[in-house]
């Protein structure tokens, strides 16, 4: 839900597969329409008529992607549009004021999201800033009752400032936590070593939600080792380019394979996509650049994930989520 979308799907047709919560973000709603528009609108909700709930990300993220397009001070980033180049600033109060206009019901603190690989001086000093942004972010936020606010722990793979980040947050007493700066370019060994240290830390009985990271095997890793929330571009992204989750992997439906194959995308998949077309259709659509063929993926691959989820949870109800993990290690590698 980037731009205050899922993209080539309507909210109805989120609502049908189960979807209840849609991330939107705050550094590209900032740059257009504007956070004021949208307040204006009557805030996210009524503007892209979704009465389930939203998360905003902070824009910290993309600014600092930005590269050598932005400068990072203590007051926050200046930072040039990747728009028109036109300049910009955002800091904790700025990003806490955006958010609170757009009107999530979850939002985050300003951090700077770390690259990979980066030095342990930078990265201690980066955690101590991202600490002191977020105390600055609580005290900005005037919508306390309304919007919940997580705060990011940061700290690069250095796990003792992953371990530092943890505290200094928790100190602050956030009402969940985000994990971020983690599938920037890592092996996802070291990623899911990371995690085993860092969620422990993370207080039990709040959330604890994985930033930006959302293949099928890392939510599997993910909940294994404690975590409860993730978003993720991937199964849009992957979606637009012909490619789609299945269970025994991802399938690149636009490849010559499938021109007769009368299949669908994943037998035994109920999406509306599996129930009514043919991978040698789908392949057809996305080839001639027809809507539909990336509407008809990123459906698919939304219901993957959904019921994905759905699973784990019921896996977690039955104490048997270690033999999901086995199961779909077996048919999803192959």
């Amino acid at each position: 839900g980037t731009q205050a979308t899922v993209k080539t799907m309507t909210p109805d047709e989120l609502k049908e597969i189960g979807v209840k919560i849609i991330l939107s973000n705050t550094y590209h709603l900032y740059l257009r329409p504007g956070h004021e528009l949208v307040k204006a609108a009557g805030g996210l909700h009524k503007f892209m008529n979704w009465n389930r709930s939203i998360l905003t990300d902070s824009g910290g993220f993309q600014v600092f992607s930005l590269g050598n397009l932005r400068e990072i001070k203590e007051d926050g980033v200046t930072f040039k549009s990747h728009l028109d180049g036109s300049s910009h600033f955002i800091g904790p109060e700025t990003s806490i004021e955006i958010q609170n206009a757009l009107g999530a019901d979850i939002i985050m603190a300003f951090d700077e999201c770390i690259p990979y690989p980066s030095t342990y001086d930078y990265v201690l000093e980066s955690v101590k800033r991202t600490t002191r942004w977020a105390e600055r972010c609580q005290k900005a936020n005037r919508n306390d009752d309304t919007q919940t606010l997580f705060g990011i722990v940061q700290g690069g793979m250095y796990k003792d400032l992953r371990e530092k980040s943890a505290r200094d947050l928790i100190s602050l007493d956030f009402e969940g936590y985000a994990i971020g700066g983690l599938s920037v370019g890592e092996p996802k060994d070291l990623m899911y070593d990371i995690l085993d240290f860092t969620v422990p830390i993370l207080p039990d009985e709040k959330p604890r939600y994985l930033m930006g990271v959302g293949a099928p095997e890392d939510l599997i890793e993910g909940v294994i080792r404690g975590v409860d929330m993730f978003d993720c571009v991937l199964p849009t992204r992957i979606a637009r380019n012909g490619t789609v989750f299945t269970r025994n992997g991802k399938l690149v439906v636009r490849n010559a394979a499938y021109v007769k194959d009368f299949a669908p995308l994943d037998p035994g998949c109920d999406c509306y996509a599996c129930k009514n077309f043919t991978r040698a259709y789908i392949r057809h659509l996305i080839n001639t650049n027809e809507i539909l063929g990336i509407r008809l993926t990123t459906i698919h691959n939304i219901h993957f994930l959904h019921n994905l989820m759905k699973d784990i949870r019921e896996a977690i109800e039955k104490d048997c989520l270690l033999e999901l993990r086995e199961e779909f290690y077996a048919s999803f590698r192959n």
